[in-house]
């Protein structure tokens, strides 16, 4: 079992950043990679990015590449999603995934297996 708690959302002005945090805890943290969502509402959860359990690779959304950056810090147990020149269309709950290392780059919601609770970020125009 692994226990995912996503941290850093809230309000933010088009054009501004945000750094999301998602402590893990339960399982080795170095032995899954990890998974960005977000799901805005009326619509389906959305993979963001994704970052391999060494850190050395990672993969992202079109829609957020060149803006949104991922890293993990496994002494810490920790992911983060930062991001930058945030737009409306951005506007979700975003959620943090844990999953096993049985395919790269897992962009389904059913490539993991773990969950934290998200966390709103909202982006205004």
């Amino acid at each position: 079992q692994v226990q995912l708690v996503e941290s850093g959302g809230g309000l933010v002005q088009a054009g501004g950043s945000l750094r999301l945090s998602c402590a893990a805890s339960g399982h080795t943290f170095s032995a899954y990679d990890m998974g960005w969502f977000r799901q805005a509402p009326g619509k389906e959860r959305e993979f963001v990015g994704a970052i391999r359990w060494s850190g050395i690779s990672t993969y992202y959304a079109e829609s957020v590449k060149g803006r949104f950056t991922i890293s993990r810090d496994n002494a810490k147990a920790t992911v983060y999603l930062q991001m930058n020149s945030l737009k409306p269309d951005d506007t979700a709950v975003y959620y943090c995934a844990a999953g096993p290392l049985r395919m790269w780059p897992a962009m389904s919601v059913s490539g993991y297996d773990y969950w934290g609770q998200g966390t709103q970020v909202t982006v205004s125009s």
